[in-house]
């Protein structure tokens, strides 16, 4: 598939009522073994696990550069759709979002960092016909709302107002992280429509499952795949040092 038409399959995984679950990679090897199992139908990075493969602390510390040059090389070790985090743009996130589409990136969470709401839109407006402009109008950007993660005063109020505002600038879909309980995920989707809310998975969300049944579009991981298989790594190194080995039924690289 071209760039365009991936864009348009990836947006289709997240307006279909199957919710979409995407389990963050963060470079060539882990997208290969995530694309390789089956019922994978999207990959999508994580900026803090990229960061923290090459050394920087989160929060826009890699350059863009070397973020840029990571999700290009996953974007070519699979065949299906990408989606790249790319924390807050990078100071420019419509020329960010460019860079990332000519590299084959499909799809783009973006932080509003709590910007004034009407900064925060215009930003989304400006990746959305930036993205169109490239040939890719079906470009799926996940606006993402720091209402919970940074402590606004009522996260759940902010996140609707911020949410709405990025949909009526183009976003297709919004990203609300935090650990949401069901009746914050409910009053978010029906405020933003089915299919238009994305989470994030952390210890003791509400289950996928019922997520789907509440009309979430998808659920990913973020970090917290690279931080199960750190745990794995560390577990070893424990089991070594104490005279044991490896783990049986332990998976082959193909």
């Amino acid at each position: 598939m071209s760039t365009s038409e991936k864009a348009t399959a990836l947006l289709r995984l997240h307006t279909d009522p199957e919710l979409l679950t995407v389990v963050n990679v963060w470079d060539a090897i882990t997208a290969r073994v995530v694309t390789d199992v089956d019922g994978t139908r999207a990959l999508a990075t994580a900026s803090h696990s990229i960061a923290a493969s090459r050394g920087y602390e989160d929060g826009e510390n890699i350059p863009v550069a070397e973020m840029i040059a990571e999700v290009g090389l996953i974007a070519r070790t699979t065949h299906l759709p990408v989606t790249a985090d790319l924390e807050g743009g990078y100071g420019d996130a419509a020329d960010t979002v460019r860079r990332a589409i000519s590299v084959g990136i499909v799809g783009a969470n973006l932080e509003d960092q709590l910007k004034p709401v009407a900064e925060a839109a215009a930003q989304v407006e400006a990746v959305m016909a930036a993205a169109a402009a490239e040939g890719v109008p079906d470009f799926v950007l996940n606006a993402r709302t720091d209402a919970f993660v940074k402590g606004a005063e009522d996260p759940l109020a902010e996140a609707v107002t911020r949410g709405r505002a990025y949909l009526d600038a183009g976003a297709p879909v919004v990203f609300v992280p935090g650990k949401l309980d069901e009746a914050q995920i409910t009053t978010l989707v029906e405020a933003f429509g089915p299919q238009r809310l994305t989470t994030i998975a952390v210890p003791g969300s509400v289950a996928p499952s019922r997520q789907a049944e509440l009309g979430v579009a998808r659920v990913s991981y973020g970090p917290w795949s690279q931080r199960q298989a750190l745990t794995a790594l560390a577990e070893l190194v424990e089991s070594v040092h104490d005279d044991g080995g490896l783990r049986e039924g332990t998976r082959p690289l193909n």
